[in-house]
């Protein structure tokens, strides 16, 4: 990892707002990448491919898991998604690079670089996240339901995160805001920036 480029992963449950959020963040500030993640699962309308998730067979994912080309990856609601190592090590050399990924996966991640920055995006209570999730009109009342339960067990890793950021109704800018401004202290943070005391000593 390039000395104060960031690695960050943002996670939350299905309808805290990653996507709204991360939009916000990106048109603040041009020192953020999002990495784009792969992914079995069928896309969803509007969505495309290399923009929103690189959708790959389940025959392709378990190739790349075998030759082990992912940062990390993990299954959920029953489809497989990843980080694929290549495009984010290029993008680290110019930008902090956003992982918008599942608990699981920022556990993984965690292990391998514990440099990582760990931020948790949740909505204000369940009510809302339950509110958000029909309000999609997207998915079946069991998908649901499962995102739903899934939800409560994310919350398990909640203190394996750095920082917890709420996404208000309405508040997807100030959540992104929360987060640059998070991203800001992190690179002064003295265990990142231990070649400003080595300028004292030369």
């Amino acid at each position: 990892m390039k000395k104060n480029n960031l690695l960050i992963v943002v996670s939350g449950p299905a309808g805290s707002g990653k996507g709204t959020v991360l939009k916000e963040l990106l048109a603040m500030s041009d020192d953020f990448a999002i990495s784009v993640s792969a992914t079995t699962r069928q896309p969803r309308p509007g969505e495309v491919d290399g923009v929103n998730y690189f959708y790959i067979t389940r025959e392709e994912f378990e190739e790349n898991i075998k030759n082990d080309t992912l940062i990390e990856y993990t299954q959920y609601c029953g489809n497989y998604y990843g980080t694929i190592n290549s495009k984010v090590s290029e993008m680290l050399e110019s930008k902090n690079v956003i992982l918008e990924i599942e608990v699981e996966g920022a556990m993984n991640v965690k292990r391998k670089f514990p440099d990582a920055l760990l931020i948790l995006l949740l909505p204000p209570d369940y009510k809302t996240l339950e509110s958000r999730l029909r309000g999609r009109g997207t998915e079946t009342d069991e998908v649901i339901k499962a995102r739903l339960e899934q939800s409560k067990n994310e919350l398990a890793c909640f203190e394996e995160y750095d920082y917890v950021v709420i996404n208000e109704n309405e508040g997807a800018r100030d959540a992104a805001l929360d987060i640059l401004n998070i991203t800001k202290s992190e690179i002064k943070r003295t265990s990142r920036r231990l070649e400003v005391k080595e300028k004292f000593y030369e």
